[in-house]
């Protein structure tokens, strides 16, 4: 057994489901949905998770019919883009059928997220440590914005 089989895989199949809930109406879901499709890649490679087959896309890109893969992990169904064996290999279920819907669960979305990092062993980029902001020794105020100053008066000598 290795050390990512040693997540309990029905607190990982809750942990996706959080994920991709979350995912489905996150302004930016673009990284919950990569920690998703690499962690279910990574239940297939160690078969902890199944393939079930490919259903039509509900979002079509470009008006064009594109199907996604079917995985099931646990007592949990999910999609994701198929490769192109996948096509070969498992069978078309046609429509997405609407009635299904996988089990509740509640979890909260950083708690998903730490499971799933743990599983795909991702570690979040370095952040940049903000410098405080320092002056120049060499520092001249600015100008601008200050009230405009009326030119000096030259006297002229009257001949």
């Amino acid at each position: 057994m290795n050390e990512y089989e040693s997540i309990p895989l029905d607190e990982l199949a809750q942990a996706l489901f959080t994920i991709n809930r979350h995912a489905k109406t996150a302004p930016e879901p673009k990284h919950l949905y990569t920690i998703k499709k690499e962690s279910i890649k990574r239940l297939l490679k160690e078969s902890r998770a199944e393939k079930i087959g490919l259903h039509f896309s509900d979002h079509p890109k470009f008006s064009n019919q594109n199907s996604t893969l079917l995985v099931k992990v646990d007592k949990y169904f999910f999609h994701i883009p198929p490769a192109k064996d996948d096509f070969r290999q498992l069978d078309h279920l046609g429509k997405l059928d609407q009635n299904y819907r996988n089990p509740p669960t509640r979890m909260s979305l950083s708690q998903a997220k730490r499971i799933v990092y743990r599983h795909i062993d991702w570690q979040p980029p370095k952040k940049q440590k903000s410098q405080p902001y320092k002056r120049s020794s060499h520092f001249t105020p600015s100008s601008l914005g200050q009230a405009e100053r009326s030119p000096k008066k030259s006297f002229h000598r009257s001949r």
